[in-house]
């Protein structure tokens, strides 16, 4: 049997993040996956995620997403990828919505730069928006996208170069202790050992860890590509970046929507989606076709804020969001095996966060303890514990 100071189960985002930085540390590390490199199966694809600081989830959030920018620079630097775009964030609500306080009370805080805009100014200097009069929005500049795929991608091909073995294609069955304090790994195609254990299971973290009950909802959200009327006052060049944002807004309690500036030239359409609309699944079983109503109610949705986004649907595609109660992350040791180390119940929020889990993860795989706080991700807190009587 081949053994390892390390295997990581799962090499999508979290997991490449986590393999890349214990072989930086010097460690034998085997990274295992289900699917290959880059993947459409999971949470970790569809093109683009928004990156952004003023985080109306929490303030508390925020030195991890500055830390994460460090390494979103230097992942870029050591696999001599472009992932990011910076093209700059507002987040469009109710002057007392969520969206908005929260977005404005973490930036305040933290001292992040910052501008707030009424509806007017809004719509003067992003003419392809148009939110209701009495909407609200907080501008950073230090905000954008990144490339999923290509970040997968990239922190594999740095681990391997680190001396990382990763195989693709080979799914996980189970896993154990053994007697010595490590760990057994069964893949389809071999069994390996290893002194410690890092689980990025993603959508399948139910499955993984059903010992441990955590009350994870996988859901199915889709994301579409709608293309603008460029026969108005508002040209392509005014929905690309640099000089489109990113986007979250919310007014008049309509839905959430989150967005894009077009990226792939002006037939490869505007990205949005709804934040928070998804249906309970399971990665067997998730329907991957993207239904005609799903498209005219996100189209009703996107024209209130782009009035002009009237042109051809140009795609839609699914993903997996892996959602907790209180929509916060899990990360820990598991108790009952302290060498087990997991990332799971993103929340539809992660991928932001890649860079820094991957350095969290492996400082509690080789030190037992980090310097981050993540106190807001502890697997026993009360929202995750099984009631009196039952499972979670």
């Amino acid at each position: 049997m081949q053994t390892y100071d390390a295997i990581v189960v799962g090499v999508g985002s979290m997991g490449g993040a986590a393999a890349n930085e214990l072989a930086g540390r010097g460690l034998s590390v085997l990274g295992l996956e289900t699917f290959w490199p880059g993947h459409d199966q999971g949470s970790a694809h569809g093109g683009s995620r928004i990156v952004r600081q003023a985080y109306f989830e929490g303030p508390a959030y925020v030195p991890l997403l500055q830390r994460a920018y460090e390494g979103w620079h230097r992942l870029e630097e050591e696999s001599g990828r472009q992932l990011a775009t910076w093209c700059g964030g507002i987040y469009i609500g109710d002057p007392g919505s969520h969206v908005f306080t929260g977005s404005r009370h973490s930036a305040e805080l933290n001292g992040l730069d910052h501008e707030v805009l009424d509806a007017a100014q809004i719509r003067a200097r992003f003419p392809s928006m148009s939110p209701p009069d009495h909407a609200m929005g907080v501008y950073e500049a230090n905000a954008g996208f990144v490339h999923p795929e290509d970040t997968t991608r990239a922190n594999a091909e740095v681990a391997r170069r680190k001396g990382a073995e990763i195989r693709y294609g080979e799914p996980v069955t189970h896993w154990s202790d053994t007697a010595g304090g490590g760990v057994e790994v069964v893949t389809s195609q071999g069994t390996y050992g290893a002194d410690r254990l890092v689980l990025t299971p993603g959508a399948w973290a139910p499955q993984l860890l059903v010992e441990s009950g955590f009350p994870i909802v996988v859901e199915r959200q889709v994301f579409y590509w709608f293309t603008p009327d460029f026969t108005t006052a508002v040209p392509y060049e005014r929905y690309a970046a640099p000089e489109h944002p990113v986007y979250v807004e919310e007014t008049d309690g309509n839905g959430e929507v989150y967005g894009f500036p077009m990226s792939d030239g002006p037939d490869g359409g505007l990205k949005l989606g709804f934040f928070r609309k998804g249906s309970p699944t399971t990665p067997q079983r998730v329907e991957r076709t993207v239904h005609q109503h799903e498209v005219e109610d996100m189209r009703a949705r996107a024209t209130q804020l782009f009035p002009h986004l009237t042109g051809p649907l140009v795609r839609a595609r699914t993903c997996l969001y892996s959602t907790t109660p209180d929509q916060d992350f899990i990360i820990g040791a598991l108790p009952q095996s302290p060498q087990v180390v997991i990332a799971c119940g993103f929340s539809g929020h992660g991928f932001k966060f890649v860079p820094v889990v991957g350095e969290i993860l492996a400082d509690l795989a080789v030190d037992g303890a980090t310097r981050h706080d993540v106190s807001l991700f502890a697997l026993d807190r009360p929202v995750l514990r099984a009631p009196e009587g039952g499972a979670a």
